[in-house]
C-alpha cells in the first residue's frame, strides 16, 4: 500500500515522543496516506494503522498513551467516513 509504511513509521515515532504539539503532524500523515492510497486500500490501511496505534497504546504510559488514543480516535473518524 503506497505510503502506509511511511505513515506507520512516523506515527510510531510521534506516539513514542508523545508531544501534543505533534498531533497535527500525525493527522496530516494519516490524511496524506488517504490522499495517496487507492480507494480500495484505504480502509484496510487505516485498520493497520489503528491496530498499530492500539498496540503502542498498550505499551505506553502518560503522554504517549494519550497521544496514541488521539491517533486512534482520528483514525476511527476517518474509518467512519470511508
Amino acid at each position: 500500500m503506497p505510503g502506509l509504511a511511511e505513515c506507520q513509521s512516523l506515527l510510531r515515532l510521534l506516539i513514542a515522543r508523545g508531544d501534543p504539539k505533534a498531533i497535527p503532524i500525525a493527522k496530516g500523515a494519516i490524511d496524506q496516506y488517504l490522499n495517496t492510497a487507492p480507494v480500495s486500500a484505504r480502509g484496510r490501511g487505516l485498520r493497520v494503522l489503528q491496530r498499530d496505534a492500539l498496540d503502542q497504546h498498550d505499551l505506553a504510559v502518560g503522554v504517549q498513551r494519550s497521544f496514541a488514543e488521539t491517533v486512534d480516535a482520528y483514525i476511527e473518524r476517518k474509518l467512519a467516513e470511508e
